[in-house]
């Protein structure tokens, strides 16, 4: 590594506009606050493509010009583009990056969002109120009274649909902006999907968590392969969980890592 030196685009092995464009961000980013002594921005994998463009590229390197594709982001219902501003929003303001007026925007948006998604899971429906507008779709009927997000969850059903079908506005959702319903509708119908995924990365961010120490010297660690010992040299990565990701470290390799390092 060579301190104070920032490269974005062709250079680190990428091909494309987008990816030189992320790539110049975070280098202009963190050129910045070096200078003002702060510690860089480090985008995870499960907070921002950005994220795991670069840590690909650490980690796996290039034998072609690379492109950011989404099958590349193990965290794809995370990384969702309707909720970018709700995950990145706070990172660039707690840095400096974006202006207080902006992240009351985002904590508004958000606030908004759980009060929807709330009002669903605590509204009742009965088979009356809900059948007729059922049976339009084509999906089956409910026999009993059930939360109205238990409605919102099925496919066929929309939330803007189910509004416009509550002609007289019995269950309040009018007043909530499309962007508030549409996260709300997301959230809901994915629940299942989106908790799992933020458990795995939570996983992943506890392994972050545990800092190696970039001058370490892997070549005497007999414990591990020797592919393993060539690849945490030439790539140095700064945790665990970095170094898990290195094509030709194993998870026992990972293993001895995690005893060595007294985790």
């Amino acid at each position: 590594l060579i301190e104070n030196l920032y490269f974005a685009g062709q250079i680190n092995g990428t091909t494309g506009y987008e990816e030189a464009g992320g790539q110049g961000l975070m280098a202009g980013l963190n050129a910045s606050l070096k200078v003002k002594g702060k510690s860089p921005l480090i985008l995870r994998r499960d907070e921002a493509y950005i994220g795991v463009l670069i840590d690909d590229l650490i980690t796996k390197g290039t034998k072609e010009p690379y492109r950011m594709f989404t099958s590349r982001a193990e965290y794809r219902i995370l990384l969702r583009q309707d909720n970018a501003d709700i995950r990145l929003t706070p990172l660039s303001h707690a840095i400096g990056f974006a202006s207080d007026e902006r992240l009351k925007l985002v904590e508004h948006k958000r606030n908004e969002t759980n009060k929807i998604i709330k009002h669903l899971s605590t509204s009742s429906i009965t088979p009356e109120e809900a059948n007729p507008y059922l049976e339009k779709l084509n999906t089956s009927a409910i026999k009993q009274k059930v939360k109205i997000s238990t409605i919102i969850s099925r496919p066929q059903v929309s939330l803007n649909s189910f509004i416009e079908n509550d002609k007289n506005q019995k269950f309040g959702l009018s007043n909530f902006s499309n962007e508030c319903l549409e996260q709300a509708e997301i959230k809901i119908k994915y629940s299942g999907y989106i908790d799992r995924e933020r458990e795995t990365a939570k996983k992943l961010t506890r392994l972050e968590g545990i800092k190696l120490n970039p001058d370490f010297d892997y070549s005497k660690m007999n414990s591990i392969s020797s592919e393993a010992r060539e690849k945490l040299s030439k790539i140095k990565p700064e945790s665990i969980g970095q170094a898990s990701r290195i094509s030709g470290v194993s998870p026992s390799d990972i293993s001895v890592l995690l005893i060595h390092f007294g985790r």
